[in-house]
């Protein structure tokens, strides 16, 4: 079987947003509030302690993702995300 994804890490930084899309759309019915916040805590502490060679492949997966992403909605969500995991690489010039 082969992958649709170029690498590892490609396929990870796809679950990864789909995660967080998931949560980010959820109602309080679906999921706590509390638990929603402490998940993207999460994330966010975990791209902190990345390196600066991480960070940055991190910030050109996403901006790949959102280049190529036809719903409207989750390609702002892409823009957004870095600044949302705190590594303020806002994908503004994504066109």
């Amino acid at each position: 079987m082969t992958s649709s994804y170029p690498s590892l890490t490609r396929a990870l930084a796809e679950a990864l947003v789909d995660v967080l899309w998931f949560i980010d759309g959820s109602e309080d019915e679906q999921m706590d509030q509390d638990d929603a916040v402490k998940v993207m805590e999460g994330v966010a502490r975990m791209a902190g302690m990345l390196s600066s060679d991480q960070q940055q492949e991190l910030i050109d997966l996403l901006a790949e993702m959102a280049t190529s992403e036809t719903n409207p909605a989750r390609r702002e969500f892409l823009m957004e995300f870095l600044d949302g995991i705190g590594l303020h690489h806002g994908l503004d010039d994504v066109g």
